[in-house]
């Protein structure tokens, strides 16, 4: 009998997908307003003792600890410098070089002083863009969890590595001496005995398309290239998976799209959800 692939799941692809369970709006609002408030009234302290944009996102950047920083960097994003991204903000040393290259779009410190006082304390607009940050990854962290508990319990014999919610990704290059690109991330290694049986990646789609679907499988297909070609040159069975999940997978061409890739290197790659994970990441194709 023939192997599913996982083109041969698009029919009922709506049967295969996991949906993680997200918050109603308005329902939100109190709780964020009470969660974000402290941080609205920082931002409007700092920002009637700057003399400028500038100087508000240097205040910013003395701020302890962490996350009150960067949810200070996504309000001065939301009314100073909407260009500016907030991964780029987070980064205080980035802070005088930010300044520089987008400190003349900045909006003037009177201006923002002035929209700042005409909206409500707590602004439950604001609240609610900022709980949107709150969960951000969350999705992800709990599909990788998951993964690694059915993995342990399906495949005993085998042992998975890798952050398991928020860490660090692992880095080729220091799993595998003399790796091309020793930077490139991964999300978990399958292993037996040392011997690495799988590499993968691992993404919670709540929602894409567009040009986002082609930059996804574009890294994908570059990712299971460099990879392959690595292993087979050091004679290893290693496969890859790709572990997506979430209802982005039913938009556009990415079902499509994911089938071409484990058609292009079949036996070698492998794309799954949560809910295949039994019945295809199995020990016979993992040593095949």
């Amino acid at each position: 009998m023939r192997e599913k692939t996982f083109g041969d799941y698009a029919k009922d692809g709506h049967l295969w997908i996991t949906l993680s369970t997200g918050d109603y709006y308005p329902d939100i609002l109190p709780v964020a307003c009470e969660l974000y408030k402290p941080v609205l009234v920082m931002f409007g302290q700092l920002l009637k003792s700057s003399h400028s944009s500038s100087d508000l996102l240097t205040a910013i950047g003395e701020i302890t600890p962490q996350w009150m920083r960067i949810q200070l960097c996504r309000v001065f994003r939301k009314y100073v410098s909407p260009d500016t991204p907030v991964e780029m903000l987070k980064k205080k040393t980035a802070i005088p070089e930010i300044a520089k290259n987008f400190g003349k779009k900045f909006r003037c410190i009177a201006e923002v002083q002035q929209r700042f006082s005409e909206r409500p304390m707590p602004d439950e607009a604001l609240c609610a863009l900022l709980w949107e940050y709150k969960d951000r990854g969350q999705k992800g962290y709990d599909l990788t969890e998951r993964f690694f508990l059915m993995i342990r319990e399906q495949l005993p014999e085998v042992t998975v590595i890798g952050p398991e919610r928020a860490g660090k990704d692992i880095l080729l290059g220091k799993f595998f001496k003399g790796y091309p690109k020793p930077d490139r991330p991964v999300d978990f290694i399958i292993l037996k005995d040392k011997y690495p049986l799988a590499i993968g990646l691992a993404r919670y789609d709540s929602d894409r398309g567009g040009a986002q679907e082609d930059d996804r499988t574009g890294q994908y297909r570059d990712c299971a290239r460099e990879i392959l070609k690595y292993t087979g040159k050091q004679e290893l069975k290693t496969k890859v998976i790709f572990l997506n999940d979430g209802p982005g997978l039913l938009l556009g061409s990415m079902w499509r799209d994911y089938t071409y890739l484990e058609r292009f290197w079949k036996g070698r790659v492998k794309v799954v959800t949560l809910r295949m994970v039994q019945e295809r990441i199995t020990m016979d194709w993992l040593l095949s």
